[in-house]
């Protein structure tokens, strides 16, 4: 149960199990489908320690963690009771959020396999290169088996992810990706004669070598495809709906399925397999047209915004384009161009801690630097880079010049396989084994971290703005107002009783008058309330309940000691609302009395306040008029 405080606190800030309609996770976040975001409590959830922050973006409540957020994922599933099948959102979106939240949705389960897949591929092709073993080998073949079982397959593992996000039988979704990649269909065209010949002349032309109850079958090779998979399982959730509507309950079990998936087969391979096939095509020949037209305008422009499209979530609608380029292609030559942004971001990271030498600053950016190299940006992006602005436009202008070096030797990856420095056997071609992309790809990420760290250690970063920051930081925690010369620093502390204020030399006792207990002021209280002036803890609570004592989180302690001598009321007329040691925020109602009472008793309710470690500060000033106390450090 090692995350089991900061789940409790997510939970509550998103606004309970009640507010979350689907829940899922990538790399770094965990991404929250909510009912109502408004619900949310955004500002004090970037505040809870194990939150780098939240991002709202593509229709989805992003809770940034880190890289251990497979972790916190799977003890908030068990800790909330949260359904991990809620997936399906009804609510409507803008037709941008409404096309992330799908993309990530289907893919963000499967990215992690496809990304261990696919340094295995890589590492089989580097092996090859390297000549350890050969193509024809049984080591390959099986590694190869290893690598590449994931991605041929890729309509099955899709039908399952996909039929999960539209609300379609998950089995049923598999089914309908089987059947693409069902060995009997895939050989057909294989050693055959065509029947005959559909759209001759064309860019569509295609050879006929079945037909499904006289209707001409377009086979297609759907083995590592994309779109297919995803168009078909849309259609075939709408069709189980309807087919639920109207089949009896006794029979849906086996009908409903039956029925989708005998409709669904046909038509996907009939109509919908050949039409999505044909749409990746050309969406991978115009990707391919843009590129080649300037592919180093292309990797400057892909490399100076991949960390803001990161940032947003957007770069979701570049990584299917990417594995359709892979399955159209052989290879894709555009999201390549962001790949240096990590290293560039590792960079302006460690200038950071090495400029610092703040052990906060540390704390966050050693973990975020070593996560950069792996690949993952947004530890850094969020706890780091972001916030400091500077650094993040270092890191923006090294990956656009990574992006340009990219350009100019042509890099291409060729699979989908890991992150960061776990990437360089993407860039192997598999034909013609380590060539100029590679190169290119190695002297990119270079020359971004270089880059990135230089500019951000002489130009782009300066201590005394994260001190600053830090200092409003911890003053907005506290709840108390701090005013900041070059020679010293004020705290003001606002006044936990309403009244008339007097100075503490108008209390007739000399312990408090002549300031043994410390120096403040007093109240002659108009209503019987002790309100809480700051963030902290009650220190003291006398039991008599007459008197109580805080300490603020910064360590000012705080003596409330309610009129002279009513110690001997023995803690009649007095209410405490806390007990001692409770953490208490700034306004919260502390303890009532009544004033009334207290004085036909014979009692005075003038009511001293003194800073009784005034001797840990250079100076505690009265300030009747403001009704405030400065402590000056």
């Amino acid at each position: 149960m090692a995350y089991e405080k900061l789940v409790k606190e997510i939970l509550e800030d998103v606004g309970g199990k009640e507010n979350i309609n689907g829940l899922t996770h990538c790399v770094t976040r965990l991404r929250f489908n909510l009912k109502d975001e408004e619900k949310a409590n955004t500002k004090e959830l970037k505040e809870v320690p194990g939150v780098v922050t939240v991002v709202q973006s593509g229709g989805q409540y992003q809770v940034v963690i880190g890289n251990h957020v497979p972790d916190v994922y799977k003890e908030f599933i068990e800790l909330s009771g949260v359904s991990i099948e809620t997936e399906v959102v009804k609510e409507k979106k803008g037709l941008l959020d409404s096309f992330i939240d799908i993309i990530s949705g289907i893919f963000t389960p499967v990215l992690g396999l496809l990304a261990a897949t696919g340094m295995i591929k890589g590492l089989n092709v580097l092996f090859v290169s390297l000549g350890w073993i050969t193509n024809t080998s049984g080591t390959y073949a099986i590694l190869q088996a290893a690598g590449d079982c994931f991605f041929y397959f890729f309509p099955i593992f899709l039908g399952y992810t996909a039929a999960k996000k539209f609300g379609l039988n998950q089995f049923v979704g598999m089914a309908l990706g089987a059947a693409l990649v069902y060995p009997t269909i895939a050989n057909l065209a294989t050693n055959a004669e065509p029947l005959y010949t559909l759209f001759s002349g064309t860019i569509f032309e295609s050879p006929v070598y079945i037909t499904f109850l006289g209707i001409p079958v377009i086979l297609m090779s759907y083995g590592s495809s994309v779109i297919p998979i995803v168009v078909s399982t849309f259609f075939g959730s709408k069709l189980e709906k309807s087919l639920a509507r109207i089949i009896p309950s006794i029979s849906k079990s086996f009908l409903v399925p039956f029925l989708t998936v005998i409709i669904m087969v046909p038509l996907t391979f009939i109509i919908i397999g050949p039409i999505a096939t044909w749409a990746g095509d050309l969406l991978g020949e115009f990707v391919l047209t843009i590129y080649n037209f300037s592919p180093i305008v292309a990797g400057i422009a892909v490399g100076a915004i991949w960390q803001v499209l990161v940032m947003f979530g957007l770069h979701w609608g570049i990584i299917p384009i990417a594995i359709n380029n892979i399955g159209v292609l052989g290879y894709d030559p555009v999201m390549v161009l962001g790949q240096a942004t990590p290293f560039a971001t590792a960079g302006a990271v460690l200038a950071v801690i090495i400029k610092s030498r703040n052990v906060s600053v540390r704390a966050i950016g050693i973990p975020a630097f070593i996560s950069s190299l792996f690949g993952v940006s947004e530890p850094s992006l969020y706890g780091v880079t972001l916030p400091r602005k500077k650094p993040f436009i270092a890191t923006l202008i090294s990956s656009s010049v990574g992006g340009l070096i990219l350009g100019i030797f042509g890099t291409k990856t060729f699979i989908m396989g890991g992150m960061g420095i776990f990437s360089l056997p993407n860039y192997i071609s598999p034909e013609t084994g380590i060539g100029t992309g590679f190169y290119g790809y190695v002297l990119a990420i270079v020359v971004a971290f270089v880059l990135s760290f230089i500019l951000t250690l002489t130009f782009l970063y300066d201590p005394k703005e994260d001190r600053e920051a830090q200092r409003k930081k911890d003053n907005a925690k506290n709840n108390v107002e701090t005013r900041k010369n070059d020679l010293m620093t004020e705290v003001v502390v606002q006044l936990p009783i309403p009244g008339e204020v007097l100075s503490l030399s108008e209390i007739d006792d000399s312990a408090f008058s002549t300031g043994l207990l410390g120096k403040g002021l007093a109240v002659r209280p108009s209503e019987g309330k002790v309100y809480a002036p700051f963030d902290g803890t009650v220190e003291t609570l006398f039991p008599t309940n007459h008197a109580i004592g805080l300490k603020s989180v910064d360590g000012i302690e705080l003596l409330i000691h309610i009129g002279m001598d009513t110690v001997n009321l023995e803690g009649k007329y007095f209410v405490p609302k806390v007990k001692q040691e409770d953490t208490i925020k700034k306004g919260q109602l502390l303890l009532e009395f009544d004033g009334k009472a207290i004085q036909e008793a014979g009692y005075s309710i003038d009511t001293p306040i003194v800073v009784t470690n005034t001797k840990k500060y250079l100076d505690v000033l009265e300030k009747v008029e403001k009704k405030e106390l400065i402590i000056i450090k």
